[in-house]
């Protein structure tokens, strides 16, 4: 019982962490907010700076006139960029797994190219090689 044993009561500790836990949140606070100024387009350098320098010279207060003036236009921007960085997600999903970028998904030109295996139309070097291209692996479908 170490702790029992200090001249550091409980309350003083559980306050210590309130205080810790305050910085820490204060500090990820400063972090969304500067980010979110850096990466708005509807303000222009002079504005970004004077935003930045009411956080920096005046941190609670500044950054409590942010959150009141630009909180919900601050999350409505987050949204939008979440948004917009899924919607990207998803079209190079489908464009690569739709297109590949040589006309087919890779089922489909495998399936084509065991047609013309069967066929007798390619060797099984080309088979392997048309293969290997379908499925993004055209350096090792030279060997």
């Amino acid at each position: 019982m170490l702790l029992a044993q200090t001249n550091y009561p409980l309350l003083d500790l559980f306050w210590t962490m309130l205080l810790f836990f305050g910085f820490v949140v204060w500090f990820w606070m400063m972090f969304v907010i500067f980010g979110d100024i850096f990466r708005r387009d509807d303000i222009g350098g002079w504005g970004k700076a004077g935003w930045t320098v009411l956080i920096i010279v005046l941190p609670i207060l500044g950054s409590l006139v942010y959150l009141i003036a630009q909180g919900r236009k601050m999350g409505e921007r987050r949204a939008a960029d979440v948004s917009a960085a899924r919607d990207a997600y998803e079209r190079d999903v489908r464009r690569i797994a739709t297109a590949n970028g040589t006309g087919g998904a890779p089922t489909t030109q495998i399936a084509e190219a065991k047609r013309l295996l069967d066929q007798g139309a390619i060797t099984p070097a080309e088979y392997e090689a048309l293969k290997g291209k379908a499925l993004g692996q055209v350096g090792e479908a030279a060997h």
